[in-house]
């Protein structure tokens, strides 16, 4: 009797998330179809400038020249009070807005927004198949994590990282190769993964693990290949363009920025000083578990300790914790905890469309939750439950 009304509350539960998390990603879903075909722009400012970089490309331009992104952003509607955008991301990811250069702004709108959807549901897909089909509605907890919703609503880039992370982590085992060529979708913002990164690198050469790192030099050259064919003076544009860009002078609520402000707002290596101690504390916690190495297993912590000591990071980027997160919601035996994440992913979803703007300091608090929600979700693991075993 006693273990069936437990079940009883425990499938309530489950429902009730399914419920609230399903709803908010309906809702979300619904604002990024609906918003290009009234005339509104998907990701405002954030799109724009992707779109815009598509448009100098296609026409081999420097898209990185300021008069001629100003006039094609504001000539679309952009106000001049948000200054003129570049696309941030390395030069090796400038093929991803090439396509856009070739197609008007509300088509692309749209068709950008549909392939962002298409990342987070493939993504979350593959991580329940990699969990073994479970029957639960833990999922869901992935489709409405607030950062992804958020990044589908801005437009941005983080969806492309979680892809890449998560085809890693499904292939890197039985198809090294495209596991490795999978990454350059990581290296789109190689800033979220560099205590990751350094850990992988390691890895690699320990396990001889070669083909992952054929595989990523292969997808890098042919994307570099790309960009020289549009921009043959890509990289150069791309630097002076960094150096005059004031990204300095920005205030990103992450623990990197907050505390490079806090110390000296001028001595720009304190921002990168928590990450390298990150890198350092990644090789330690590796080495001793090198000859057992799991990256859906132990990737968990080491990717939440990334994205806390990212030297910049802001809401949107925490996307690619999902599969951390989720693996916790599949280990805790705690209903509280998942009805924990599942409320905070939705109050920072309303705040968000509330009007608080992205560079909040309220944000700050967010990277450290994950952290902490998952190592508790790891203490209340118990036994594996019956529903969360590989499907016969």
């Amino acid at each position: 009797m006693g273990t069936s009304a437990s079940q009883e509350k425990y499938d309530f539960a489950q429902l009730s998330i399914a419920l609230v998390c399903g709803l908010t990603f309906m809702l979300t879903t619904l604002f990024i179809c609906v918003a290009p075909l009234s005339g509104q722009i998907a990701g405002g400012r954030d799109f724009v400038v992707y779109w815009a970089t598509g448009q100098q490309l296609a026409h081999h331009a420097n898209p990185y020249d300021r008069d001629a992104m100003a006039r094609i952003e504001q000539g679309v509607g952009l106000p001049i009070a948000y200054g003129v955008g570049f696309m941030r991301n390395p030069p090796w990811g400038l093929p991803l807005a090439l396509p856009l250069g070739w197609i008007g702004l509300r088509a692309a709108t749209f068709l950008w927004s549909l392939v962002l959807l298409a990342c987070l549901i493939c993504s979350i897909r593959m991580l329940w198949l990699m969990h073994g089909r479970p029957t639960n509605n833990l999922h869901w907890l992935g489709y409405s994590f607030a950062p992804a919703l958020v990044c589908l609503i801005a437009g941005q880039t983080a969806l492309f990282a979680l892809l890449g992370l998560v085809l890693f982590l499904r292939l890197y085992r039985a198809h090294p190769f495209v596991a490795g060529a999978s990454l350059w979708l990581c290296a789109l913002k190689p800033h979220l993964f560099l205590p990751f990164g350094v850990v992988l690198v390691t890895w690699i050469m320990v396990s001889r693990s070669y083909k992952i790192l054929a595989g990523g030099a292969a997808a890098m050259a042919a994307s570099c290949a790309i960009v020289y064919a549009t921009d043959p003076t890509a990289w150069v544009d791309y630097a002076q363009m960094m150096r005059t860009s004031g990204i300095e002078k920005e205030f990103i609520p992450c623990f990197s920025i907050v505390l490079r402000l806090w110390l000296s707002p001028q001595t720009m290596w304190l921002q990168y000083l928590p990450v390298a101690l990150g890198s350092i504390w990644g090789l330690a916690f590796f080495w001793p578990r090198r000859q057992s190495w799991d990256w859906m297993r132990d990737g968990s912590p080491l990717m939440l300790v990334s994205i806390l000591l990212a030297p910049y990071c802001w809401l949107f980027d925490q996307a690619v914790v999902i599969p951390a997160l989720l693996q916790g919601a599949y280990l805790t035996r705690s209903r509280m905890l998942l009805a924990i994440l599942a409320f905070v992913s939705v109050l920072i979803e309303v705040e968000t469309l509330c009007g608080f703007r992205l560079t909040s300091a309220c944000y700050l608090w967010i990277a450290p939750a994950w952290l902490a929600w998952y190592l508790f979700a790891r203490a209340t693991a118990g036994k594996p439950r019956i529903d969360l075993l590989p499907s016969e």
